[in-house]
């Protein structure tokens, strides 16, 4: 077994939650700061849970426009270099997705095919099928709230690489 290497990265533009390495790595563009986000990252050994809610002055069908357009998220997710469906089975999809977060000194690249079930305008389940985790399991749930949408999404995950206890969390936390 290799040594220990750090690694974990988080992504998210206003109204995007990606999966990207197995966790959702929040990084907000300008502007963004009006949209409260809400986070926990819970780390246990190689095992991460990650729970992200916000609420968007958005319709949900726009929300879910955003967070299903996986052919254009390399044009607002900075750290992700292809996304691609390779497959569409009715509401099952498959998708490819390739980047690198980068924080510090540190590049974390990552590649993923991912098993995604929509059911339109509610709810995203995402299955890691493979790539550079172990283990990735996520749910986005999409509610509307007085002419807004709240979104929430939850993560299991098990990185391919290791995560230090303290500094891990605190990367994926201030991303």
């Amino acid at each position: 077994m290799a040594g220990p290497k750090p690694g974990a990265q988080m992504g998210c533009r206003w109204l995007v939650l990606l999966w990207s390495l197995g966790l959702v790595f929040v990084s907000w563009p300008a502007g963004a700061e009006e949209f409260p986000l809400a986070s926990q990252v819970r780390v246990d050994g190689d095992r991460v849970w990650v729970e992200v809610s916000f609420t968007v002055p958005a319709s949900r069908a726009q929300v879910w426009a955003v967070l299903t357009d996986f052919e254009h998220m390399t044009g607002f997710i900075s750290n992700l270099e292809v996304s691609k469906v390779v497959s569409h089975d009715g509401p099952v999809l498959k998708v490819y997705q390739k980047g690198n977060a980068h924080r510090g000194l540190f590049d974390f690249p990552f590649e993923l095919l991912r098993e995604v079930h929509l059911i339109p305008l509610y709810r995203i389940e995402s299955h890691l099928i493979s790539g550079s985790m172990k283990r990735q399991e996520g749910v986005t749930e999409l509610r509307e709230e007085g002419g807004a949408t709240r979104v929430d999404y939850h993560s299991d995950s098990i990185p391919g690489v290791w995560i230090p206890p303290i500094a891990g969390r605190s990367f994926i936390e201030s991303q």
